[in-house]
């Protein structure tokens, strides 16, 4: 039987806990950066960047909802990057990552035949666009909700807002999505 001195049980119960409480959630921690930045090479270094902030501080989990706690340290860090990037140069909003390849293009396509394949890149494209054009906190209860569905309580615990402000943003960015894809329709 092998001792083990105070630091490595530490080192141990951190990655145990690194195991069970983060590793779960790194696409849907992925998936969260990339709709909030926009670039798929800033979504893994804020991905990166959460998952070291999060082992930091995994001693501070007081063991509520693990997919939330790291969600919201992904949302803090995107928005940190952002600003980063902001004071850089303008964010420009677009579907390309930085070398140019389009987002969309990561995305599993099960069509058998051009024209659907054309078709469903088309609305794809119009869907990336119309999410693009909503305002981040819209956008980001959105995403949260319909593509990671996340509850509204864990909406509201990533956000820092009440659970009726999630809902409303949610109804909004609903909407606004509506208006802007039945207005790109005509």
């Amino acid at each position: 039987m092998i001792w083990l001195g105070g630091r490595d049980r530490s080192a141990q119960a951190s990655r145990a806990a690194a195991d069970t409480i983060i590793l779960p959630h790194l696409d849907s921690a992925h998936n969260l950066a990339r709709w909030l930045v926009h670039d798929a090479s800033l979504a893994e270094d804020v991905v990166q960047d959460a998952v070291a902030r999060a082992l930091t501080y995994i001693a501070s989990y007081d063991g509520g909802d693990a997919r939330a706690w790291l969600m919201k340290i992904v949302r803090n860090v995107a928005y940190d990057a952002l600003a980063v990037r902001k004071r850089r140069q303008a964010v420009h909003v677009d579907t390309c990552d930085a070398d140019g390849v389009s987002i969309v293009e990561d995305l599993a396509d099960p069509a058998d035949d051009p024209e659907v394949r054309m078709s469903r890149q088309q609305d794809r494209d119009a869907l990336v666009a119309a999410l693009a054009g909503l305002p981040t906190e819209l956008r980001e209860c959105l995403v949260l909700r319909e593509l990671e569905e996340v509850s509204y309580k864990q909406i509201a615990a990533i956000t820092g807002v009440p659970v009726g402000t999630v809902m409303s943003r949610l109804w909004r960015a609903r909407r606004d999505l509506m208006a802007i894809t039945k207005g790109s329709a005509r």
